[in-house]
C-alpha cells in the first residue's frame, strides 16, 4: 500500500568525504550580489588567523577603469599614509604603508564568523548521479574594512599630541601626594574582579596579537585550485551495509536499545483520541472524553457534538441518561467528575501528589462553586493544603481568573437546562448535603487552629498583665 502511494523514482548513493574537513571555509558575501560578485576579481593579498579563523582579502580596484576617480582615491591614500612617498625607502620600524602606488588601487575584505556551530552544515556536489558531502571549519562573513579611515584618526591624534608636548615642556612641575588604602573585604573583591578582568582581556589581547599568516590565493581556473576541488569527492565508494538491512533492524541499530533507560509507566500516559477513535467507543465513553477535554460544556454543546462529528443519530433523552455516571452538574453546565480528570494510580506532574488528594481537592473546588461564584486561590490552597502548582492545576480543570484576581466558572449558569431539569438539579442538591459536612470541616479545621492559636496568645498576656500590673487601689469614704 505504502509503494503505490509513494512510489521510489531513483535512488542516489550519498558519499561523506573527509578530506578538507579541517581547512574548508565557505565566504559569504553579504554586501555583494549575484551578478557582480567576486569570481573574475585580482587578489592583491590575502592572510589568515588559523586560531581565529579570520581571514582578511584585498581584491584590486581597476584604476584605469572610466568609472573610477583617480582625485578621490589618491585623497584616500594620503588620508591614510600622509604624504605621498610613493617609491622612498621606509624608516626603519616604520608602519607598512596601507596604498603602496599612493592611491586605492585595492579594496579589503575582512572576516567575522556568523555561526559558532557548524556542526550541522555541510558542502555537496551533485555529479554523475552521486552526491558528495564535505563537513566544513568554518562560515565567515566578508565584508568591506574601511581601516584607513582610523589610519587618519590616529595620525591626526598623534600630529596633535605631538603639537601639545612641545606647549608642555615650559610648564612647571607640580608636587602630587600618593595615598595606599589599607585591604580590606571590599579591596579584596575588588582585587579579585580585576584579576578575572585581567585573565579576560589577556585572552582577547591573544587573538588580537596572533599574527595575520600571509596566504596564495589560486584562481578557481589554475591547476592548484582544480586539485583542491577533487578533494570534495570521496575516494572511498563501498556502500554501507546498515542501508541494506531490514526497517527494523536498521531502527535497532540506529537507535540501540539501552537496558539503564527508565521505562515510562503506562498508567500515567493518558491517551489521546481523534475522531475516528471515538468513533469506535461506546456513548458512555464518548462522554467521558468530550467532558475530560472540554473540561466544561452545556447540555447542547455536548449535543451538537455528538450528532455533528461522533453519531448523527443519537438521542438527548439517552444521552442525558448517561451523562451523570461520568459528569456533574454544576449551575446548569456539565464538568467531568473528579476520578475522570485524575485516574487511579496518577501523580501530579510537579510534585507527585497522588490521585486521591487531587480527587478530593477537586471536589472541594466544585462543591465551593456550587454555593458561591468566585473563589480566591489562597482559600483553595488552605482548606486542601496542596502545593501552590497543583492547586492551580485543580481549579483550572473547571475556573478561569477573571480581572478582579478571582476565580470564576468557565461558562455562565444555564438557567434554562435548570427550569426544564428540576429532578436532576434536585438530585444533585442531595448529592452536595450529603457531603456538605466533610467540605466543612476542612473549612473548619483551619480556622480552629487559626482561632486557637488566638486565644493561646491572648490568655498568655493577660496572664503576663495579671502578674505584672498591681492592684487597683481601694478608695475609703470619709465621713466629715
Amino acid at each position: 500500500m505504502e509503494d503505490e502511494e509513494d512510489p521510489i523514482v531513483e535512488e542516489i548513493p550519498v558519499f561523506l568525504s573527509k578530506n578538507l574537513q579541517d581547512n574548508l571555509y565557505l565566504f559569504q558575501y553579504p554586501t555583494k550580489t549575484e551578478l557582480p560578485n567576486h569570481d573574475d576579481a585580482v587578489v592583491v593579498n590575502c592572510c589568515v588567523k588559523p586560531f581565529t579563523q579570520e581571514v582578511k582579502v584585498d581584491f584590486g580596484l581597476n584604476i584605469e577603469s572610466k568609472h573610477f576617480d583617480r582625485f578621490k582615491g589618491e585623497q584616500f591614500a594620503v588620508a591614510a599614509d600622509g604624504k605621498n612617498t610613493y617609491g622612498a625607502a621606509l624608516p626603519k620600524g616604520a608602519e607598512r604603508p596601507t596604498y603602496k602606488r599612493g592611491i586605492m588601487d585595492k579594496q579589503a575584505f575582512t572576516s567575522t564568523r556568523s555561526l559558532t556551530d557548524i556542526s550541522k552544515y555541510v558542502v555537496g556536489i551533485y555529479t554523475d548521479k552521486e552526491v558528495h558531502l564535505s563537513p566544513l571549519a568554518s562560515i565567515v562573513q566578508l565584508r568591506p574594512s574601511l581601516t584607513y579611515f582610523d589610519k587618519e584618526d590616529k595620525r591626526r591624534k598623534a600630529e596633535q599630541k605631538a603639537q601639545s608636548e612641545d606647549i608642555d615642556d615650559d610648564e612647571v612641575a607640580q608636587q602630587v601626594t600618593v595615598k595606599f588604602a589599607r585591604g580590606t573585604s571590599a579591596g579584596a573583591a575588588a582585587k579579585k574582579t580585576k584579576e578575572q578582568r585581567g585573565s579576560y582581556d589577556k585572552f582577547v589581547q591573544r587573538i588580537v596579537d596572533e599574527p595575520w599568516c600571509e596566504s596564495y590565493w589560486h584562481a578557481r581556473n589554475t591547476p592548484t585550485a582544480e586539485l583542491e576541488r577533487q578533494k570534495l569527492y570521496s575516494a572511498n565508494h563501498q556502500s554501507n551495509q546498515s542501508l541494506s538491512l531490514p526497517p527494523s533492524e536498521y531502527l535497532c541499530k540506529l537507535l540501540p536499545h539501552d537496558e539503564h533507560v527508565q521505562q515510562v509507566d503506562a498508567a500515567n500516559v493518558l491517551p489521546v483520541y481523534n475522531k475516528a477513535m471515538l468513533k469506535t467507543l461506546p456513548l458512555l465513553d464518548q462522554l467521558r472524553v468530550l467532558l475530560k477535554d472540554a473540561k466544561m460544556l452545556s447540555f447542547p454543546d455536548v449535543l451538537h457534538i455528538l450528532t455533528e462529528h461522533i453519531d448523527p443519530h443519537v438521542s438527548a433523552e439517552k444521552v442525558l441518561a448517561l451523562l451523570p455516571q461520568v459528569g456533574i452538574l454544576l449551575h446548569g453546565n456539565w464538568v467531568p467528575k473528579s476520578e475522570v480528570v485524575y485516574p487511579e494510580k496518577m501523580l501530579s506532574h510537579a510534585n507527585g501528589v497522588s490521585a486521591e488528594q487531587m480527587i478530593r481537592a477537586r471536589d472541594y473546588v466544585l462543591y465551593k462553586f456550587s454555593r458561591t461564584q468566585c473563589l480566591y486561590r489562597k482559600q483553595v490552597m488552605t482548606a486542601t493544603q496542596l502545593p501552590p502548582a497543583e492547586t492551580l492545576d485543580v481549579l483550572r480543570t473547571v475556573a478561569r481568573v477573571n480581572s478582579t484576581k478571582r476565580w470564576e466558572l468557565l461558562l455562565p449558569p444555564d438557567k434554562e437546562f435548570e427550569q426544564k431539569n428540576v429532578e436532576l438539579v434536585q438530585r444533585q442538591e442531595l448529592h452536595w448535603r450529603a457531603t456538605e459536612q466533610s467540605y466543612n470541616e476542612m473549612d473548619w479545621a483551619k480556622e480552629t487552629k487559626r482561632v486557637r492559636k488566638r486565644s493561646t496568645r491572648k490568655s498568655e498576656s493577660q496572664q503576663q498583665t495579671t502578674m505584672t500590673m498591681p492592684p487597683p487601689a481601694v478608695h475609703l469614704s470619709t465621713e466629715a
